[in-house]
């Protein structure tokens, strides 16, 4: 048996190939119901956000070409276009990683605390679709708790620091003052939300939200003060906008150059910035060719990201020391359920020597045998018939291995 935690992420794909390997939200459950139809994996649960798309597995034996080709085939991918930047980590190395993920360590921006709440979400659809067991279910309330510790006991989340946050940052690279600006805002989920949060924080009050579920959007026009639009609107709205972050789950791109072109002309080529946090993006590539169009993808922000690494270096030091005791914690549970069918016939087989025995020893005791010579043959009987095939065994083998592994299963003194 062997945990395995397969995928690809912002540190080994560019955004090209992540963007195509990526599960969006409304199709995770096929995906799941989809890999579940696969022998040779016992339990799954799949991860996919902007940074990374990641099988965590529970499996038989370490075939792991099933799920390369499984993600390949869901994906219509060929092998060779994504086989260069998957990484496959078994047992240990898939635990640690995990934990790794949860405390925001593995993330672009170390500490940011948006993935634990996706790796929550996505453990709680493979839940629900019934992909996970014992294994999985151990793992994933393990690295919860594990994330949990390392917030409360080290200060790797004490400021706010994520892609949204960084984003916010890198427009003060443009615009002198953002408070002044205008901020077309696309989306409404948990990415977009963390930004309005930043821009407010920096003054920012003319924001506006499309969004194609106007509910959703009404709930953060009420809390930022935002003006809510439909995604209809975009291109007769883009022109206003000197600020754009733009974070949906588009499979496909909602902001073409056309669209860029005709804003500019409006706007009198006066300077746009354009953040697109989505994957698969939601602005075409071709954006960045036009003049006063400051195009930035979650990639690019790894220079804003970096400047904030250094007051986070020793949270993280810290961190990593946690990750590896819980890691050899959960190892040494992992390893125990591999004994357990062998201590359960040790038990078995002792119960029944011990019931057969005793059924011998009120036998003699009904039939008036002294009740110490009954006790005394009981023990003997006992203790001959427990030892018999292990005291042969080593008398057979002459197996020095053998010999030792008995001395420390029984407490022996090596003199």
């Amino acid at each position: 048996m062997q945990v395995l935690s397969i995928g690809l992420n912002h540190t080994t794909a560019p955004v090209e190939v992540r963007e195509r390997a990526a599960v969006a939200a409304e199709h995770l459950d096929d995906a799941l119901k989809d890999i579940s139809k696969l022998d040779s994996i016992e339990e799954a649960t799949i991860l996919s956000t902007c940074n990374r798309t990641e099988v965590y597995c529970h499996v038989p034996n370490a075939n792991i070409d099933v799920v390369h080709n499984w993600l390949c085939d869901f994906h219509d991918l060929h092998k060779d276009e994504v086989a260069p930047y998957l990484y496959t980590l078994p047992d240990q190395d898939a635990v640690k990683h995990a934990f790794r993920v949860a405390s925001g360590l593995d993330s672009l921006v170390i500490g940011e605390p948006q993935i634990l709440g996706q790796m929550k979400t996505a453990f709680a659809t493979a839940h629900k679709n019934g992909n996970t067991g014992k294994i999985l279910n151990r793992l994933f309330q393990n690295t919860f708790s594990v994330a949990k510790e390392i917030r409360t006991s080290t200060a790797i989340g004490s400021s706010a620091v994520s892609v949204a946050y960084a984003a916010v940052t890198l427009s003060k690279s443009i615009f002198s003052d953002i408070s002044q600006q205008t901020v077309l805002l696309v989306g409404a989920g948990e990415t977009i939300e963390l930004t309005c949060r930043h821009l407010y924080r920096q003054g920012v009050r003319k924001m506006i939200i499309a969004n194609r579920t106007m509910s959703r959007a009404d709930g953060l026009a009420d809390e930022f003060g935002a003006e809510v639009i439909s995604l209809h609107e975009l291109s007769t709205r883009l022109p206003e906008a000197d600020m754009v972050f733009s974070s949906t789950a588009s499979t496909l791109p909602i902001l073409g150059k056309g669209s860029f072109e005709s804003a500019l002309k409006q706007r009198k080529n006066r300077p746009m910035f354009v953040v697109d946090l989505a994957i698969p993006r939601d602005v075409e590539p071709e954006v960045n060719d036009l003049k006063n169009v400051f195009l930035y993808t979650v990639d690019d922000l790894q220079a804003v990201v970096t400047e904030n690494l250094e007051s986070r270096k020793q949270a993280a030091l810290e961190a990593e020391k946690i990750v590896g005791e819980r890691t050899r914690e959960f190892m040494l549970w992992y390893q125990t359920l591999a004994s357990v069918p062998t201590l359960r016939q040790l038990r078995d087989r002792t119960q029944l020597i011990k019931e057969n025995e005793l059924i011998n020893a009120r036998r003699r005791l009904v039939a008036g045998d002294d009740p110490a010579e009954v006790l005394e043959l009981f023990a003997h009987a006992l203790s001959q018939k427990f030892m018999h095939h292990p005291t042969e065994s080593l008398r057979q083998k002459h197996d020095e291995d053998l010999l030792f592994a008995a001395r420390e299963l029984f407490g022996l003194d090596e003199k």
